[in-house]
């Protein structure tokens, strides 16, 4: 599991997501200050808005990416106003930054009287993306140039949605570094790549990224239509979207659960020893990360590394010390299907059923994930025989690339290793 951004020691990177969102959003809020609230009935609507949001995650699933969606989308449209009810707004860039600033801290106040903890680095990050989309699309519209540019006819509304994608990728770019800095906490041998880590939030922004952006953008045309009332209606579809995903994220959760209680099922009846399904799905999660997987993918991954022995119930002698590697390639395919028919009746998903009904098959007729389950599993079996310690366990995998293993995944293996970031295979 990644550690919160929260805990620990901050991280450089954390360090200057905070501060550059601390400073904006003091900046934003004196100039309000100085200069006045302009349309103050807007203010208080959108900002109503985005602290409703905030108070409405309270007690979101763990796992969800974005657990405030309505506040999201409520800041969003915010920065993209430019008129209301026909009118042009006046509100401006820095005001939109103070807004959903003081609303996000406003929401905080009941969170840290009940002793909830509150996502710091959400907030900076949701600041700075508002302020970039603010800073793009307020200046622009004001002096008119938007309309010079994209004219005032079906063309204009590519203005704003090209605010939104760009604002998009600013906050995959900060999501993505803000993981990686998790990452590094956990220590180097869990460090996925950036490139990894950033295809995987732009791919997340199919889903429910787009709908808060196609809220955001509806909901500021609707303001400049009919008027303040608009965000009330129109972002409520967002809100049961909302409660759908919570709950869709709540039945991966006791999923995930499931399968790791039935992984120590096997170390409770004595038939692999403690701790080996974490290993090996800690290693294999590192390596798959190694090689770009992501997202999915890498979920059905973990989860079939975790789930790789439970084939083994259906021996009626333990194998010495859990190590399938040494047995006979008939029986190691014996039993992998016996795993695989065990994990269809989970709710797991044919996905990681396949892997782990695979992974003893030769490596050149596997999918990538049964390729890596197969080699970490071997490693931590090689490694708990005391074969010679890990660079002993790895050079008898490189021996194997010429049928058992692919040498790509031995090498990235390696690599993870290499770094020092995870606890030696075989350690309980």
């Amino acid at each position: 599991m990644r550690a919160p951004y929260g805990s620990g020691p901050l991280a450089p990177v954390v360090l200057a997501v905070r501060g550059a969102a601390l400073l904006l959003a003091l900046v934003a809020l004196a100039r309000t200050s100085v200069h006045g609230i302009a349309e103050p009935g807007l203010a208080l609507v959108f900002g109503l808005l985005v602290a409703a949001g905030e108070l409405v995650r309270r007690g979101a699933a763990a796992g969800e990416r974005e657990p405030a969606p309505l506040a999201a989308a409520g800041a969003l449209a915010y920065a993209l106003l430019g008129d209301s009810a026909g009118r042009p707004t006046t509100h401006g860039a820095l005001q939109v930054i103070a807004v959903v600033a003081a609303a996000q801290a406003l929401a905080a106040l009941p969170r840290r009287a009940y002793g909830r903890r509150t996502d710091a680095d959400r907030a900076a990050r949701r600041t700075l993306t508002v302020g970039f989309a603010a800073v793009c699309f307020q200046p622009l519209y004001a002096s008119g140039q938007a309309e010079r540019w994209f004219g005032d006819g079906p063309y204009f509304p590519l203005f704003p949605l090209t605010v939104l994608a760009l604002t998009a990728l600013c906050d995959a770019v900060l999501a993505g570094l803000l993981a990686r800095s998790a990452a590094r906490a956990e220590g180097p041998g869990a460090l996925p790549p950036y490139g990894s880590l950033l295809v995987d939030e732009v791919r997340a922004l199919a889903g429910i990224g787009t709908a808060i952006g196609a809220t955001g953008a509806v909901t500021a045309l609707g303001v400049a239509v009919a008027g303040p009332w608009a965000p009330a209606v129109l972002c409520g579809p967002l809100l049961l979207t909302q409660i759908s995903a919570r709950r869709y994220t709540a039945v991966r959760t006791t999923c995930g659960q499931t399968m790791a209680s039935l992984a120590r099922a096997t170390e409770i009846a004595g038939y692999t020893p403690p701790g080996h399904a974490r290993r090996v799905a800690a290693l294999a999660t590192a390596v798959g990360r190694e090689l770009g997987l992501t997202g999915p993918r890498l979920t059905v991954l973990e989860h079939a590394a975790l789930m790789h022995d439970i084939g083994q119930l259906s021996l009626l002698d333990p194998v010495a010390g859990g190590a399938t590697a040494r047995l006979p390639a008939a029986e190691q395919r014996r039993i992998a299907l016996l795993g695989g028919a065990v994990v269809r009746r989970t709710g797991a998903g044919p996905a990681v059923a396949a892997v782990v009904e695979q992974q003893a098959d030769p490596y050149r007729e596997q999918p990538l994930a049964a390729r890596i389950v197969r080699t970490v599993n071997a490693y931590d079996d090689l490694c708990g025989e005391s074969v010679g310690g890990p660079l002993r366990a790895l050079e008898q995998l490189r021996l194997g690339t010429g049928h058992d293993h692919q040498p790509q995944v031995v090498e990235a293996l390696g690599r993870v290793l290499a770094r020092g970031g995870l606890t030696p295979a075989g350690a309980g």
